[in-house]
């Protein structure tokens, strides 16, 4: 198995605790408290690149904030290419919103030392859930994959380590049809079972767009383990709202869209000389409702939505399923 980083470098941040500690939930806390009357629903924010962005990113929040998710997620730019936006947007979330945030840590480029150091800024902010993850190479996320000299190789580990930090609920990536660096399916199915045994609480999933890759994955891990395989695995969606969005989500999964939710998408967008961008994204919108009530049926603990910043295309989904989604939105 992985080596886990050396015994002489933990250290406990639990002196660190944020006089609200004791009131901060886990996500699997949060997903059942939600659970009462709907399949609960999370989202997940990017940091913004530039002033406008982050003023446009807080609108967004405020709106969803009506709207009470189990839970958000702010994500980590490749290589830690936005940690320091990141680590002070998630605490200024925990710090100044209703919302439970879920603070990004990618093991890519940085040595344990900062790593120890972000887990220990988010700490200062109360921050207690934190979904870590291996990272991608920065430029090229299909590129080699380099271990830092003074890191961790796995996410495993990484696991390991903020567990061993303080009184953190880990979560973990899962990937519905494996994750491209995996030989195969059962290969994958081993790396996300030795995270969840290494301390991880729940996994999100990867995006996808075939709800069958999504129950597949979920046989796999109970086969391998009926314990830890039973841990929350979370779906992850992300309304398609153009053209231009497909190639964002193919980016941002790695994998192609079906050719059947393909061919619907450029049916919808007709063939003129520019796509009919009003049918497209009726048509992304309907695809995501599909999805996510076919995960509901299915007993999905929760549907965690990619935003890319905005509300109203989730809003427009939770409407379609039933759910009593009234926020309206904000003035800028």
């Amino acid at each position: 198995m992985h080596s886990e980083p050396a015994r002489g470098q933990a250290f406990s941040l639990n002196n660190r605790r944020s006089p609200a500690h004791a009131r901060v939930p886990s996500v699997v806390q949060s997903l059942h408290t939600h659970a009462v009357s709907q399949v609960p629903f999370s989202v997940e924010f990017n940091p913004p690149r530039d002033a406008a962005g982050e003023a446009r990113l807080w609108r967004t929040v405020r709106e969803f904030e009506r709207m009470h998710p189990a839970f958000i997620s702010m994500t980590y730019g490749a290589g830690g290419s936005t940690k320091d936006r990141t680590a002070r947007i998630t605490g200024q979330l925990a710090q100044q919103t209703t919302l439970l945030p879920v603070a990004h840590l990618t093991a890519v480029g940085h040595s344990i030392a900062e790593l120890r150091a972000l887990v220990g800024s988010y700490a200062d902010c109360g921050i207690r859930n934190i979904l870590v993850l291996r990272g991608d190479p920065p430029g090229d996320p299909l590129g080699e994959w380099h271990k830092h000299p003074d890191g961790v190789e796995y996410a495993e580990e990484l696991v390991r380590m903020v567990r061993d930090l303080g009184d953190f609920n880990v979560g973990v990536a899962s990937f519905p049809q494996g994750h491209h660096r995996s030989p195969d399916l059962a290969t994958d199915t081993a790396h996300l079972i030795a995270k969840l045994r290494a301390g991880a609480d729940y996994s999100i999933t990867q995006m996808f767009f075939d709800v069958e890759h999504y129950l597949r994955l979920r046989d796999r891990a109970l086969a391998a383990d009926p314990v830890e395989g039973a841990k929350p695995i979370i779906p992850e969606l992300m309304p398609i709202t153009s053209l231009r969005t497909v190639a964002r989500a193919e980016e941002l999964s790695g994998r192609a869209l079906p050719p059947r939710i393909l061919e619907r998408l450029h049916r919808a967008a007709g063939n003129g000389p520019e796509e009919d961008r009003a049918a497209v994204r009726a048509e992304g919108i309907e695809i995501a409702t599909e999805m996510a009530q076919r995960l509901i049926d299915e007993g999905a603990p929760g549907m965690h939505f990619i935003t890319l910043n905005f509300a109203k295309a989730t809003r427009e989904v939770l409407n379609n399923l039933g759910y009593h989604v009234t926020a309206a939105p904000l003035s800028a």
